[in-house]
This record gives C-alpha cells, sequence and structure tokens, in this order.
C-alpha cells in the first residue's frame, strides 16, 4: 500500500469520526420551547 493510500484511509476514517460526533451531538441535544406530538391517545402540546 502506498503512503498517499494510508493517508487517505486515515482521512476517511477522521471524517467518519467526525460526522458520528456530530449526529451523535445533535440527538442529544433537546430543543428549547414547545413539543407537539400526535399519536395514538390525540394531541399533545408540552412547553418545555
Amino acid at each position: 500500500m502506498s503512503r498517499n493510500a494510508l493517508y487517505m484511509i486515515i482521512g476517511a476514517l477522521i471524517v467518519v469520526v467526525a460526522g458520528f460526533s456530530y449526529y451523535a451531538y445533535q440527538q442529544e441535544k433537546q430543543p428549547d420551547g414547545v413539543e407537539i406530538r400526535v399519536g395514538k391517545d390525540g394531541l399533545s402540546i408540552k412547553e418545555k
């Protein structure tokens, strides 16, 4: 394997880790404001 190929693989891994970290952060972050849900029990509105 050439040195350029190793650099490409390492760069791709860094991009994947950064993307996963951002995705996990967005999933954990709770939005402020009002939460509106429509379910089998009807409409639910909660203030956060």
